[in-house]
C-alpha cells in the first residue's frame, strides 16, 4: 500500500510541474533554466505563427532547440502538446 501511494504521489507531482510550451506564458517559459529571454522570444514568435505539434517540430522551427536543450527542458516537465521527451538509445522519442 504504502509504495501505491508514493507512486501515485510521485505521477500527480509530475503532472502538477508539466508545463506545455504551447500554453505557458513568456514569464513561465522564462523561468525554465536553459531558456533566456531571447530564446523565450523566439519560442513565442514561432508560436504565435501556429502551435508547435510535436518535439520534432519544435526542434526545426526553434533556432538553438537542439536534442541537448530539448532534453533539458523535458526533465523539468516541459511538453510540447502533451507529450513529454523521452531518450532511447540516443534517439529522441515522444511518448502520448
Amino acid at each position: 500500500m504504502g509504495k501505491t501511494l508514493a507512486l501515485f504521489v510521485l505521477c500527480m507531482c509530475n503532472s502538477v510541474w508539466a508545463l506545455d510550451i504551447n500554453q505557458a506564458s513568456e514569464a513561465e517559459l522564462d523561468g525554465l533554466r536553459g531558456l533566456g529571454p531571447a530564446f523565450t522570444r523566439r519560442v513565442m514568435a514561432e508560436r504565435d505563427i501556429r502551435p508547435f505539434t510535436d518535439w520534432p517540430d519544435l526542434m526545426r522551427r526553434v533556432s538553438g532547440m537542439g536534442a541537448v536543450t530539448a532534453k533539458k527542458l523535458a526533465a523539468q516537465g516541459l511538453t510540447v502538446s502533451g507529450q513529454a521527451l523521452v531518450e532511447h538509445n540516443k534517439h529522441l522519442q515522444l511518448t502520448p
